[in-house]
């Protein structure tokens, strides 16, 4: 069987990655792939970004099943396209890819079907916005709405901090946002308190399985410090996800949230992903949904999944996943993002890497923003490498991780040096 993961980052390769580990495939291609996935001689890179281009193309190699990594591609509908034609691929429609595709979407959905969340209002006039943040003060969440990749959200601590947020997002609109019909719009909630964790789940229209659960560091320096990024290191399993925390989840979020796409006529299908906070009482909250696997969470999860992906994948498209049961690893899997120069706003290209390691059983790097450049792996994203490892605990995985990484060089490389610390509390 041939297997085609559309995208180019990290996650894509840690799927690929894992997709070409099941006995059934016997090719993956990844399109357009990075630097990381040219050099696996498992995987095949493809040069084609036109999703109508793709689609001839799988369908001219008789591509058996494609999954699709990142959420551009779902927003722009190639599931339906790809569907239409007779393939068989795993991800949202692009009416159901518009729970992350438009937080307004997403926010107006939760409160119909009673999902628990922050409570909210959403603006497209400058004004009116400036006098809700003045209204209920600070600390205050304003989001762009649309597809800003993870960087459309702004924590804000003081009321100018989030009267700046508003101008930068509805006014000045340099995030390259790609904004929902009606133009730039701000989605502002309330602030809300406890611990994030990534709750992801597969779903096959109706039936649903949870993956193992990972929590993840969005902040781009040590101690939760400075701007929010796509996220600079995972690990899972996360003990913030208590089997309690994990059963209100399901039965609070996930499930009413899969009845209420399908009672609306949307069924939704593919990865779901919820970032929750969790307070101090166990009650989870859901602070937005993402149509797709998390970035880096898709890596310490993809090392701890010892069920054939590839079999998941056809029964999740086939509308069967309540026969399905994962096998997990049970040590901790870490990931540390090792991000270039100027990320996250003006990440440096071209940069030389060097020291990259072998694969083995318990540590592998995934590539994202890598290129192959005269036969030399160079920078060519905002988050590069993604050092991933497997260990007992998660000091040990950490220590192995940081043992790794002190390798690894390219000019202005930047990385925290913690990742895993929520976890190592108490």
């Amino acid at each position: 069987m041939k297997v085609l993961v559309i995208g180019g980052g990290g996650r894509e390769h840690a799927l690929a990655w894992k997709l070409a580990q099941s006995p059934k495939v016997q090719a993956v291609y990844v399109a357009p792939g990075n630097g990381g996935t040219a050099l696996d001689a498992r995987l095949e890179n493809v040069p084609i970004t036109d999703l109508r281009q793709l689609r001839d193309w799988a369908l001219k190699e008789k591509i058996a099943l494609t999954v699709v990594g990142p959420e551009g591609p779902l927003a722009a509908g190639v599931v339906d396209d790809f569907r239409a034609h007779g393939l068989r691929v795993f991800g949202p429609t692009q009416a159901a890819a518009q729970l992350e595709s438009s937080k307004a979407f997403s926010k107006a959905f939760m409160k119909r079907h009673g999902i628990p969340t922050a409570d909210y209002e959403t603006f497209t006039d400058a004004g009116q916005a400036h006098a809700y943040v003045d209204r209920k003060g600070a600390p205050i969440v304003v989001k762009a709405d649309g597809l800003a990749a993870g960087k459309g959200v702004v924590v804000a601590t003081t009321v100018a901090e989030a009267h700046a947020a508003i101008d930068f997002m509805l006014l000045d609109d340099k995030l390259g946002v790609a904004h929902n019909a009606g133009g730039a719009r701000v989605v502002i909630e309330e602030f809300l308190q406890g611990e994030e964790a990534s709750f992801i789940v597969m779903c096959d229209g109706r039936n649903v399985v949870a993956l193992a659960t990972s929590q993840d560091h969005k902040r781009l320096q040590d101690g939760d410090q400075g701007p929010n990024t796509g996220g600079m290191g995972a690990y899972s399993p996360a003990p913030v996800v208590t089997p309690d925390v994990h059963a209100r989840a399901m039965r609070e979020i996930i499930l009413p949230t899969i009845k209420g796409m399908e009672q609306d006529g949307i069924p939704f299908t593919g990865f779901l992903y919820a970032g929750l906070m969790i307070d101090q009482a166990g009650q989870p909250k859901t602070l937005e949904f993402n149509c797709r696997m998390g970035d880096p969470e898709t890596q310490p999860i993809m090392m701890r999944l010892k069920t054939d992906l590839f079999d998941v994948m056809l029964a999740a498209t086939s509308g069967t996943l309540d026969q399905v049961e994962l096998q997990w690893d049970r040590r901790t899997a870490l990931s540390v993002v090792m991000a270039a120069a100027g990320y996250p706003m003006e990440p440096r290209k071209g940069d030389v890497i060097t020291g990259l390691p072998r694969e083995t059983d318990d540590a592998m790097v995934f590539h994202a923003g890598t290129a192959t450049q005269n036969g030399e792996t160079v920078t060519a994203g905002g988050r590069v490498l993604c050092v991933t490892t497997m260990a007992s605990t998660v000091k040990a995985a950490q220590a192995h991780a940081y043992e790794i990484l002190r390798h690894i060089h390219f000019d202005g490389a930047q990385y925290r040096r913690d990742i895993g610390h929520r976890a190592l509390i108490g």
